[in-house]
């Protein structure tokens, strides 16, 4: 019989009631007792429905502010008896207390409180006891209970109420149960984390919701899953799934795109940006991006901040790339890249990055704010006798934005806000410079008057003079060398204009 049980009692209490009027409903027309605390009991008689208050089965109030309402005998016993047990049973008639077939709790909410700036005490006092403790143990009773811990699982529920006429399976009950110690874990994380942030006793507990299977990890003998729910990200339009590498792609191409305000498009491959643009007009910046690299754009992914239009939708079909994303696409521009059926289309919304960054290494986590830091032109220090002019400003802070998201050693040339040429991931910082000169010129592209970007100091004076040979004319450099002067002594020779940051953007 799979372990079926048909539900004839519930026990519901909860802090939102969006949504728990067609559960209750439901519950009422199958003659289900319903058993309730508080303002979900006010709630569920305002419906019309007839239920019993918890204190009706105690015969003890909610005490202490609210504080104490459910932690009682009468209630625990009804969620933790075991049927099949009949010690359980026999005590359970023994202290009248009424099993629950069912359970319905939702928690405090802690981590919004938090998250609004409110007192510690007002923090403090979201953290739930009697919600968490009823959802615990009725999720390790799950054999003869079912747990709901929150309202985006009561659209499940209702559908196995209906299908199976208020009966739940063994299976189901432990999905259920699985449900309950993943909120329960979350919550408990987010609690600890503030108060061991407050005390200053630091532990590694973190959560990223429900696991999504990819087909493997970085290679095919590696197993892949990503946490979180990508549905807040983007919505899938076409194609086949995100892998783990398209993924990796992805956080790289999105964080990129956020920095930019004006129209631009951006090519990325492995995590590093081949070509970026800004332009006025949407088909002019893919164009322009494209022109920097067209050989590695080849099988990449595209992103721009802009709404793709018919026009420019002809000439990026015109290239084999693997995704594309947008916050939005005409309706024939949809239609013409859909042409490829394997070709990922997104469409990009609005949501929060996490702010922590984490890492596996060794045996153990690294942990580290995410690099929010951008620089303007009101942040450059002028280090040499002249400064840049207004449009070179406006370059080294295009640079400095793609070399802040390419992997270290990192060198970024650019010129009327065009990527012309990258080093990235190079061992060292001249190597960075040779790779990104030889990238430009491999595709005819002129750097004279171009600038130069480093996402930390030169060590050496070398670079500058080597990317000046090629026809730079301004850098963009964090600063802190001990041969800063150097540097700085060669750009005055040569007439070149540099500015310190005082901000390094490694990225490993």
């Amino acid at each position: 019989m799979n372990g079926e049980i048909k539900i004839t009692s519930a026990l519901i209490s909860v802090f939102y009631k969006d949504g728990l009027e067609p559960l209750v409903r439901m519950l009422d027309k199958a003659g289900v007792t319903i058993y309730s605390t508080g303002g979900t009991f006010t709630f569920i008689e305002s419906l019309g429905i007839k239920a019993h208050t918890v204190e009706s089965l105690t015969d003890y109030p909610s005490i202490l502010g609210g504080r104490v309402k459910t932690l009682h005998p009468k209630v625990f016993g009804g969620i933790l008896g075991r049927r099949s047990l009949a010690s359980d049973i026999a005590e359970m008639k023994q202290y009248q207390i009424p099993p629950f077939d069912l359970v319905v709790v939702d928690l405090y909410p802690f981590e919004s409180t938090l998250a609004s700036g409110a007192p510690h005490e007002d923090i403090i006092e979201k953290i739930d006891i009697g919600g968490i403790s009823l959802i615990r143990a009725a999720a390790k009773n799950y054999r003869d209970v079912l747990v709901v811990p929150s309202s985006k699982h009561y659209g499940e529920l209702e559908q196995i109420l209906t299908a199976n006429n208020c009966t739940t399976t063994i299976d189901e009950r432990l999905r259920f149960a699985a449900y309950a110690f993943a909120e329960s874990s979350n919550y408990d994380s987010a609690i600890f984390n503030y108060m061991g942030e407050q005390s200053g006793h630091r532990e590694f507990r973190g959560t990223a919701g429900e696991a999504r299977k990819l087909r493997y990890g970085e290679n095919p003998h590696q197993k892949g899953e990503f946490f979180g729910n990508l549905n807040e990200v983007f919505e899938q339009l076409h194609g086949k799934e995100l892998s783990y590498n398209n993924l990796l792609d992805l956080d790289a191409a999105v964080s990129l795109i956020r920095e930019f305000t004006e129209t631009t498009f951006a090519i990325l491959k492995h995590n590093n940006a081949c070509g970026v643009a800004t332009r006025p007009r949407l088909t002019d910046a893919w164009k322009a991006a494209l022109a920097g690299d067209p050989v590695s754009a080849y099988g990449g992914v595209l992103i721009t901040n802009t709404h793709i239009d018919d026009e420019a939708a002809a000439e990026i079909n015109l290239l084999f790339f693997e995704i594309i994303v947008a916050p939005g696409f005409e309706k024939n521009a949809l239609e013409l890249l859909k042409s490829k059926k394997n070709r990922i289309i997104l469409q990009a919304k609005s949501f929060d990055s996490q702010p922590k960054q984490f890492r596996t290494i060794l045996n153990g986590v690294l942990q580290q704010d995410r690099d929010l830091k951008t620089e303007t032109s009101s942040d450059f220090r002028v280090v040499t006798q002249s400064g840049p002019d207004s449009v070179a400003a406006k370059d080294l802070v295009f640079a400095n934005i793609i070399v802040k998201h390419s992997k270290s050693n990192a060198i970024v040339l650019a010129r009327g806000e065009q990527l012309l040429g990258s080093g990235v991931g190079q061992t060292s910082r001249v190597d960075a410079v040779k790779h990104a000169i030889d990238k430009a010129k491999a595709f005819g592209l002129d750097l004279n008057g171009a600038v130069m970007a480093s996402d930390a100091f030169f060590p050496f004076a070398d670079s500058v003079e080597i990317a000046h040979q090629a026809g730079i004319t301004s850098v963009i450099q964090p600063g802190g060398s001990v041969r800063d002067e150097d540097t700085i002594d060669y750009c005055n020779k040569n007439n070149l204009s540099m500015v310190f940051t005082g901000s390094r953007h490694f990225k490993h």
